[in-house]
This record gives C-alpha cells, sequence and structure tokens, in this order.
C-alpha cells in the first residue's frame, strides 16, 4: 500500500499535496491517523500538533494491543475486525480502529474481562444488550475518555459471547470463528457489509483492508465454502464486487469466482426463513453502577413488578423493558434487602 493509493480512494488530485489529503481524510471516520501514519512514512514534514496527533493515535492503538493481549491470556476472550485486520496493513501504516472489538468464549469469561476493565481503567459507560431470548447472547460496550477528550476519540471496547451477530432474523447469531486468521477478517468485514443498505458504497477503510487482504492466500473454494457456511456469500460477493470497480483484488478474485455458486443456495434460504419472528434485542438501562460483584460468573435476570424486567451485573445494575424507573428502582431496593 502507498500513498497514491490514498489519494485515489480518497479522490484527491495528488497535485493538490498532503494538507488537501489529510483535510478530506478528516472528513472519513478516523482515517487522518492512518494519512499522518502514511505521510511520515514518506517523511513528510509536518508541525508539532500533526506529530503529537499521530503520536497520540499510535499510543492508542498500543494500548488496545496490549489489552487484547492480557484479556486473552486472563480471560480467553479474542480480538475480532479492527486489531487483526491491523495485523495484515504495511509496517508503519496505522489502520484506524474506533473500537476494540472482543469475542468471549461464554459470559463467565466476558464478565471477567469486563471486570479487569472497570478495575484498570477510567470507565465512564457500560452498555450491555442482551440478543434472544434463552438462550440469549450478551454485547457489552465500556468507554473511558482519550488523553485529550477534546480532540480524540474516547477508548471503546465492545465485548460479546456472540462472534457474528447476524440480522436476528434470516442471517442467525453465529457465537464463534474458527477458520485462518485472514479468512476471518474476511468474515469479519462481510458480517459488517450485511448492515450496510443496499447500494451504498465501500467507505475508503473497507477497500483498504480489503487491498490488504488481497495479499493474502486464500485458498478460493475452501473460503467460499467457509462463508457459505457462515451464511455471509452474497455479502462477500457484493463486498467484492464493489472493491473491484476501485482496486486490484489480488487473491480475493478468486474467492469472488467460487462464490457464485453459493449464492442462490443462500438467498433461497433466507427466503424460506423470512417468517421466522425476528429475535430481540433488549437494550439496558443503567439504573446503578454497584460495587464490583468478584463472586459472580454471569449476569441474573430479575422479574420485577409492572412487567418490568432488571438485569443485575458484576458490575452494574439495568431496566430491560420500557418502565418506570422508580419501580425498578423499589424493585432493586427489595432485591437488596432480601440479600
Amino acid at each position: 500500500m502507498n500513498t497514491a493509493l490514498l489519494y485515489n480512494l480518497l479522490d484527491v488530485d495528488p497535485a493538490d499535496g498532503p494538507a488537501e489529503l489529510l483535510h478530506r481524510a478528516r472528513g472519513s471516520r478516523h482515517l487522518p491517523h492512518l494519512v499522518l501514519s502514511a505521510l511520515a512514512r514518506d517523511d513528510v514534514r509536518m508541525g508539532e500538533p500533526a506529530r503529537a496527533e499521530l503520536r497520540r493515535a499510535r499510543t492508542r492503538a498500543d494500548l488496545y494491543a496490549r489489552l487484547a493481549g492480557d484479556l486473552a491470556r486472563s480471560t480467553g476472550v479474542r480480538a475480532i475486525h479492527g486489531l487483526p485486520l491491523a495485523g495484515y496493513y504495511p509496517a508503519g501504516l496505522l489502520r484506524p480502529q474506533a473500537s476494540l472489538d472482543l469475542v468471549a468464549p461464554g459470559e463467565a469469561a466476558l464478565w471477567q474481562a469486563v471486570i479487569r476493565l472497570v478495575t484498570d481503567h477510567p470507565v465512564e459507560t457500560i452498555d450491555v444488550t442482551l440478543l434472544g431470548e434463552r438462550p440469549h447472547h450478551t454485547a457489552v460496550t465500556v468507554r473511558w475518555p482519550a488523553e485529550d477528550p477534546l480532540l480524540d476519540p474516547w477508548y471503546r471496547v465492545h465485548l460479546t459471547t456472540a462472534a457474528l451477530p447476524g440480522d436476528r432474523a434470516t442471517v442467525p447469531v453465529r457465537p464463534y470463528l474458527v477458520a485462518d486468521d485472514h479468512v476471518e477478517c474476511l468474515i469479519a468485514l462481510a458480517e459488517a457489509h450485511l448492515h450496510t443498505p443496499v447500494g451504498t458504497d465501500l467507505d475508503p477503510l473497507t477497500l483498504l483492508d480489503l487491498g490488504c487482504l488481497g495479499h493474502q492466500p486464500f485458498e478460493p473454494a475452501e473460503t467460499a465454502a467457509v462463508l457459505a457456511a457462515y451464511r455471509l456469500a452474497p455479502e462477500a460477493a457484493a463486498l467484492l464486487d464493489l472493491a473491484a470497480t476501485r482496486l486490484p483484488l489480488g487473491t480475493l478474485a478468486a474467492v469472488r469466482t467460487a462464490l457464485t455458486p453459493e449464492l442462490a443456495p443462500e438467498h433461497r434460504r433466507r427466503g424460506e426463513a423470512a417468517a421466522t419472528p425476528r429475535l430481540p434485542a433488549r437494550h439496558g438501562t443503567l439504573l446503578r453502577r454497584t460495587v464490583i460483584r468478584h463472586t459472580w460468573d454471569e449476569a441474573r435476570l430479575l422479574p420485577a413488578p409492572d412487567h418490568t424486567t432488571l438485569l443485575l451485573t458484576p458490575v452494574a445494575d439495568y431496566l430491560l423493558a420500557p418502565a418506570d424507573r422508580t419501580t425498578a428502582l423499589a424493585a432493586l431496593h427489595l432485591w437488596d434487602a432480601a440479600q
């Protein structure tokens, strides 16, 4: 990957120079840090504010990498999507990471990881979502301020027991990723495309991701079979078709060819599954942060009056269904008194 590709994908005339490239990048998610790292690699002259921004971005990426390693060793969670994709970028180039995405082998491991994060970092928000009924999957997002919260995005760690949540209708939850690393990255990009409106152009970051993956040793038939097994053949094909209009696909071109026979069966399966009721996603409304309940392995659902459901977790308590907050807090106080 070279700087010329960045000019091309961001639709900037190279004659306009690096300042215009950076200006255009600032309108596209977190691409400024990638552009700054590319300019630094090319020894482009930049002032102290730009160098400081790049240092903070590298510090952020390093922290995410350390967190992923530490939590993998202590709880068994593993990184998916952004951090593994960053490993395929050329040395010195900083792939943007809006969040650190982690998948846990079970709910107990998820909450162990959350407890570690809350203990070790100034976490300010903890959001919880339950996918489906019983058995359900749990997703937790924790956030805390960056070194410069006015200029840089907050740290964000997203943990889930479902690596691929699907659309809660025709594409089911798939808890685990089991393929080779580069195939897992392609699966993650296809899953993200599942939630993109039809006809939407690929953002530059996704194009860059695919450009890096196109240098990896994909086995076309096996990769297509894995994507089909994960119910993502149509999204992967659409992704690669869009990317092919902007950059060479490399080894992914043969994968796209191998996907063709998998498309009709998946579309047919989704049509048959369309009548299946959509599984609910229940988002928690924070009621209170608690002293960490170190002895709890899992969260607990607590029925309360007026069809209210409370979710008691090892770090905080939540209201799951729209209901009166006063009623919910009264139910919590009754539960506290009974302990």
